[in-house]
């Protein structure tokens, strides 16, 4: 295996899912006392996401637009965990060559503004993890190449 060409620096966020988002803000925001930071709704993705912080950690609390389609955002209830890197390009690109495949729609903006990809369940022991570009104030050591601005439900 050859040397690995990125590094990760801490966990950007924790995703979780259920049939209510509301119940799911009523948890971890009223009850536990996450700070709310904003919502993200995409029709493609088919999620409606209300965003909170616990620290410097972002909680994504996310219910499907349509439970009836894919992807289920709620199954399993621990979405997916993101990881920031320093170099997603190079990350992606040497994880790929060692053989993990990754979900369907490559490198975009995601929901925090940040270039995102998906590692698929199937390369990661069961775990959808989302590998998210750090920026320079984190320890990214490039930028990733500037996605055009779209509409997050542009193809």
């Amino acid at each position: 295996m050859s040397e690995r060409p990125f590094r990760v620096l801490g966990v950007q966020q924790i995703a979780i899912g259920g049939p209510d988002r509301a119940a799911l803000g009523h948890l971890w925001i009223d009850l536990f006392g996450l700070t709310p930071k904003g919502t993200y709704r995409s029709e493609r993705e088919n999620v409606d996401e209300l965003i909170a912080m616990c620290g410097d950690v972002e909680i994504d609390l996310m219910q499907p637009i349509d439970p009836e389609k894919k992807p289920r955002v709620d199954v399993p209830p621990l979405n997916h965990v993101g990881l920031w890197v320093d170099d997603l390009r190079a990350a992606v690109a040497w994880l790929e060559a060692q053989g993990l495949v990754f979900a369907p729609g490559g490198i975009r903006r995601g929901a925090a503004g940040h270039d995102v990809t998906f590692v698929h369940p199937k390369s990661a022991c069961g775990v959808l993890v989302e590998l998210v570009q750090a920026p320079e104030g984190l320890g990214g050591t490039r930028l990733a190449e500037s996605l055009p601005e779209s509409s997050p439900d542009s193809p």
